[in-house]
């Protein structure tokens, strides 16, 4: 049986001696450094730090989180250390467009995407995606209406916390989260916008892409926040179009390129890879 691996993210004020403190204790307690990125944010004087290694068992690794607070609080430390196979619990908010929600679904199902499906959620029924196999998955149909808004987001939060869910993915869910909502699930909501922010906000960026002239389009992945699609930016992409392309063709490349942005921020997130620096973030991608 291979060794378990277990993956360390910490960020602290930069100082000497960080990455001497943290590789000198994890091989003071038997641990093996597999994989190792760094960062110094020298305009915020922030240092993060992404680090895989194996070398113990599951007791032992009891033993290395419990002692590394000394370290931590030695440097300041916001940390978080975890074994690597420990699946974090998602939930997936939809609304009519699913091509997103079929796609992670998918990526699931392979294996590419290792997390577990808490529940999907969609304020429409669930005939409307009876071409989906949801076998095993949880289903709930929350409707809402502008005057039911809260307490639809009442009934949203106390599912969150009833299946213990770690992350919530909007995967093209059309509804805007209230502010307070969105402070609750601070640093645990992504969001695919349908656009490359900054530019082309609201409900139809590819009509305004299309009215510009525009060359390029692309899609954004971000964290949720109160201001509306201005979280810290995980992942974006884009593709060249031309003067042929009309509305309808942009909104068909759009797709592609919505699913392959969103499947990618949402395994950064479960890979631990993801770091939040202020408004933005650090990705240690592979």
């Amino acid at each position: 049986m291979p060794s378990p691996h277990y993956v360390l993210t910490m960020s602290c004020p930069n100082r000497p001696g960080i990455v001497a403190g943290v590789s000198t204790y994890l091989f003071e307690h038997d641990c093996n450094i597999l994989d190792a990125q760094q960062y110094d944010d020298t305009e915020t004087n922030v240092f993060f730090m992404r680090v895989v290694f194996d070398g113990v068992d599951d007791e032992g690794f009891r033993s290395v989180c419990g002692g590394f607070k000394a370290m931590a609080d030695r440097f300041a430390m916001n940390w978080l250390m975890r074994p690597v196979a420990e699946r974090k619990r998602v939930m997936i908010l939809v609304s009519k467009f699913d091509h997103c929600l079929a796609d992670l679904l998918y990526r699931w199902r392979i294996g590419e995407l290792p997390m577990d499906l808490s529940a999907i959620v969609s304020n429409h029924p669930r005939e409307t995606y009876e071409h989906l196999d949801f076998t095993g998955i949880a289903f709930h149909h929350l409707p809402v209406r502008r005057d039911t808004k809260m307490e639809q987001e009442t009934q949203l939060w106390q599912l969150i916390r009833d299946t213990e869910t770690d992350l919530v993915v909007l995967a093209r869910y059309m509804q805007i989260l209230s502010e307070g909502l969105s402070a609750k699930l601070s640093g645990r909501c992504i969001n695919i916008h349908h656009s490359f922010l900054p530019g082309f906000k609201g409900a139809n960026p590819y009509r305004q892409a299309h009215t510009r002239g525009v060359k390029l389009i692309g899609a954004t992945a971000h964290y949720v926040t109160a201001d509306l699609d201005e979280g810290p930016i995980i992942e974006q992409d884009v593709e060249r179009i031309s003067h042929r392309d009309l509305p309808p063709d942009l909104v068909r490349k759009g797709r592609d390129i919505e699913r392959r942005v969103l499947a990618r921020a949402l395994r950064y997130h479960l890979e631990d890879r993801v770091i939040l620096n202020g408004s933005k973030t650090i990705v240690f991608a592979e």
